[in-house]
């Protein structure tokens, strides 16, 4: 049911479970729908450079919630 949510609305992850805020999948669905639901991940998955690549190339504005040392990373920058 909450897997429905965030495809219909990524901004649904605002009010998931915490352990859904770390399962992969299920945050780049929401992010594929509202880039900014990364901000709202877990913060390890903030840290992946690889969920993030993969979260910026569906959203580009996913970069800003990135752990602050990927903000600056030139390929995660020139996939936003």
């Amino acid at each position: 049911l909450v897997l429905e949510a965030v495809r219909q609305t990524g901004y649904a992850l605002l009010y998931a479970a915490d352990p859904l805020r770390g399962d992969c999948e299920f945050v780049l669905e929401a992010v594929r729908n509202f880039g900014s639901a990364l901000g709202w991940a877990a913060d390890p998955l903030k840290r992946d450079r690889e969920f993030v690549l993969e979260a910026v190339r569906q959203h580009g504005c996913a970069l800003q919630w990135a752990a602050d040392p990927l903000k600056g990373d030139r390929e995660l920058v020139l996939e936003a």
